[in-house]
């Protein structure tokens, strides 16, 4: 459940019951196993109840023998393992976000859990996350991951390295770099960001065609990131970066250490100093004491912005946060809907006219899957799973997944394109 840094955790969790000679399979539709396992999310309230209602059913399939154990893991149970256990008691044991590892010595032996093993890819093999830091140092006024986290803790970069030289031994190309915040990398080893000089690095090393940044920080952004992006041409032109809002008051009472005007300056140095890039952000909607014109200031700045991605959500009032302890949750539901409507209908048309540019351009695309009558693809601005496609007819054209392509673009829909692979 959950996110991709979730996801790596599984995969990680997946190659050392292999390699302890277990067979593993990842969101089985019928799942034939004795045992179960459940890496849950414990982020917002809806990801909670999903969490929930996994294990709820997978309790039920023990019940009825269908399963013989169940075991979870994950955020979720990293912070309400007590009340988990109080209340679902067929649980086998409940582990942690940390750990997991425990989970494979109580089946397979301490050796295994200590045993060096490749990650077991539930992605397609030419592309993988690359987990870079846990947890989280800035406190957001919303935010309950550093309580479940903790503090940021970076993983050595030779570590880091060496995983991407073994993926791409096994025939990985793309990376998403994915951490809660990734511009803070290093900054726990020695006090200095060292984003760029390991993005650099990663960048050299033979056999990796795209790396692509997710989840940075607008306060205290390491420019010379951006020298890095600019530079390799294997560093995708394509930023994940969390804005949530853009009103001062607003930016104020959610403890992001960064201004309105702060903001409007970073973008455009992103933007000049690579150009072309792709940003994508996050926006925040109803947070404790948004006004009308607290939500005019944001649809302004989306307007004004025209980000290339762009995802929002209404806010959740989360146990143990600052604002849950310190503001009212005064925004009515209603009105936080109609707020995401309206945002998500201005950045819908943005979307359109951006997508719509880039028929005739000629652009590199990798292709992912077959889905009936079309291969489905995705150029250096897309990130898997979340941002736009394109649809490329499979009858004249014989494609291979997981290569490399040059497409013509043909047509565009809001969130999609349509393409043609050139040929010699």
């Amino acid at each position: 459940m959950g996110c991709s840094k979730n996801l790596v955790d599984s995969e990680t969790l997946m190659g050392l019951f292999e390699t302890a000679g277990f067979t593993c399979t990842h969101d089985s539709d019928s799942p034939q196993g004795d045992i179960v396992v459940i890496n849950t999310c414990g982020f917002i309230e809806d990801a909670k109840q999903e969490s929930i209602d996994a294990i709820l059913e997978f309790a039920q399939a023990k019940e009825e023998g269908r399963i013989s154990r169940l075991y979870v893991m994950g955020c979720l149970s990293q912070r309400y393992r007590e009340e988990l256990e109080a209340e679902i008691p067929q649980v086998d044991r409940y582990y942690g976000k940390f750990d997991y590892r425990r989970l494979v010595a109580d089946l397979a032996g301490a050796g295994a859990a200590e045993a060096r093993a490749a990650r077991h890819l539930t992605t397609p093999r030419h592309y993988a996350y690359i987990k870079i830091s846990e947890g989280c140092n800035r406190h957001c006024a919303y935010c309950a991951i550093p309580i479940m986290t903790g503090r940021h803790v970076s993983r050595p970069m030779d570590d880091i390295l060496d995983e991407v030289r073994q993926l791409v031994a096994g025939g990985t190309k793309e990376f998403q770099v994915i951490a809660q915040e990734l511009t803070y990398y290093g900054v726990d080893i020695d006090g200095r960001q060292h984003i760029a000089e390991l993005v650099s690095r990663m960048a050299d090393i033979p056999g990796v065609e795209w790396i692509r940044l997710h989840y940075a920080y607008p306060a205290s952004f390491p420019w010379e990131l951006l020298a890095v992006m600019r530079e390799k041409p294997n560093v995708c032109k394509y930023l994940d970066i969390a804005l949530q809002h853009i009103s001062d008051r607003m930016l104020s009472r959610m403890r992001r250490h960064v201004t309105k005007a702060q903001t409007y300056e970073l973008i455009e140095r992103i933007r000049r100093e690579v150009p072309g890039i792709a940003v994508r952000t996050t926006l925040m909607v109803g947070f404790p004491g948004e006004t009308d014109e607290d939500f005019a200031e944001l649809k302004e700045f989306v307007r004004r912005a025209r980000f290339e991605r762009m995802g929002a959500f209404a806010y959740s009032e989360e146990d143990g946060t600052f604002s849950a302890e310190n503001y009212a949750d005064d925004v009515p539901q209603e009105v936080k809907t109609r707020r995401l409507d309206e945002l998500m209908a201005i950045q819908q048309n943005i979307s359109a006219e951006i997508e719509a540019a880039m028929v005739g351009s000629v652009v590199r695309v990798i292709v992912d899957r077959r889905e009936g009558d079309y291969y489905i693809g995705r150029t250096e601005f897309s990130s898997p799973e979340v941002d736009p496609e394109v649809l490329i007819p499979a009858s004249g054209h014989e494609l291979r997944v997981g290569e490399f392509y040059d497409m013509r673009i043909t047509g565009s829909e809001e969130f999609d394109l349509y393409g043609s692979a050139i040929t010699e």
